[in-house]
């Protein structure tokens, strides 16, 4: 079964809208450059008002990587979902992050663009995706420099099939950047992700959700399963 990320959820409504539609996480963003920041006393009562089974995750970027475990703690978050920029040097901070977090579930996101790039990239990329590495899946999105996530812009999917092919050995894959309704199916039938992430594809403005997007999003990735068994 596909999982499913509802991500940007700003309030309680949003969050129950999502659950109800099957969507098996939830993600919150803290970053104040985002239309989706949301303050960590809101994540707190949401996540309070949440079942236990549910996925909750805190999206930070990696300058904000320090924060991430007292505010997952604060919140009850179940997983760190950390998104790497250029220019980045990950390396000391997330060994740091993966320690302190024992006990929550670790996510890298990075542009789907790195995995084209030239060699330094990769090989830095290399280091953070090899065996014994901390993190649980890997999120490719179409970020930039100014805006991690939450673009609403896809990637292109069959430029990166192939290294997605060789990292699914070693990694859950997550595809976000850009997906709607109408386009995940697609998605799905290139990359053959372990996980789908969405945002402004089932928004009716910048951090509040359109309810009939979130159930025409989930009940399309459900029926690509149905599908393609």
């Amino acid at each position: 079964m596909t999982w499913i990320k509802i991500c940007g959820i700003t309030n309680l409504e949003d969050a129950l809208t999502a659950l109800e539609a099957d969507a098996n996480a939830l993600g919150f963003v803290f970053y104040e450059k985002s239309p989706r920041n949301v303050h960590p006393e809101i994540v707190h009562r949401i996540v309070a008002q949440l079942p236990r089974t549910v996925e909750k995750v805190g999206v930070f970027v990696n300058r904000d990587a320090g924060r991430a475990v007292e505010i997952a703690r604060h919140c009850g978050l179940t997983a760190i979902q950390i998104h790497l920029q250029l220019p980045a040097s990950p390396a000391p901070t997330i060994p740091v992050l993966a320690v302190a977090s024992q006990g929550t579930r670790m996510y890298l996101a990075l542009p789907a663009g790195w995995l084209l790039s030239d060699a330094p990239i990769r090989l830095n990329l290399a280091s953070l995706t090899a065996p014994g590495h901390p993190f649980d899946a890997l999120f490719l999105d179409s970020g930039t420099p100014e805006s991690p996530g939450g673009t609403g812009m896809t990637f292109d999917w069959e430029k990166v099939a192939p290294r997605v092919q060789e990292l699914r050995q070693t990694l859950h894959i997550v595809v976000a950047g850009g997906l709607t309704p109408a386009n995940v199916t697609e998605a799905i039938r290139i990359l053959k992700p372990w996980g789908v992430d969405v945002s402004s594809g089932v928004e009716a403005s910048p951090g509040k959700k359109d309810p009939e997007k979130v159930r025409a999003f989930i009940r399309a990735v459900r029926n690509t399963e149905k599908n393609n068994p």
